[in-house]
């Protein structure tokens, strides 16, 4: 797996844990791009909606808004995978919490 493959799986669980971490699942994607920040990830505004896009062709969340603000929301398969439940190629199993 290549040095890309690796930082796209971990932006896509990060982006998952962020938003199952959201009393309502749901954050606008300005907010989710700002919070990966707190988990070692810079990505650009366009590669965020990038993985917010894959995400959601895979049904594990949610986008609502075409222009602006994105408001996205994780679906109960993305909270499946967000918690280790369930694997979807792509997205890093997550490590367990303490």
């Amino acid at each position: 797996m290549s040095y890309q493959e690796t930082l796209q799986k971990h932006l896509r669980i990060t982006l998952l844990r962020l938003l199952l971490d959201d009393p309502r699942y749901t954050m606008n994607d300005s907010m989710l791009k700002d919070l990966t920040e707190d988990y070692g990830h810079t990505p650009s505004r366009d590669k965020t909606r990038t993985e917010l896009a894959w995400l959601k062709e895979q049904g594990l969340i949610t986008i609502d808004g075409e222009s602006g603000v994105l408001i996205v929301t994780l679906t109960e398969r993305g909270k499946d995978v967000a918690q280790g439940r369930a694997t979807v190629p792509g997205v890093k199993r997550p490590s367990p919490r303490s």
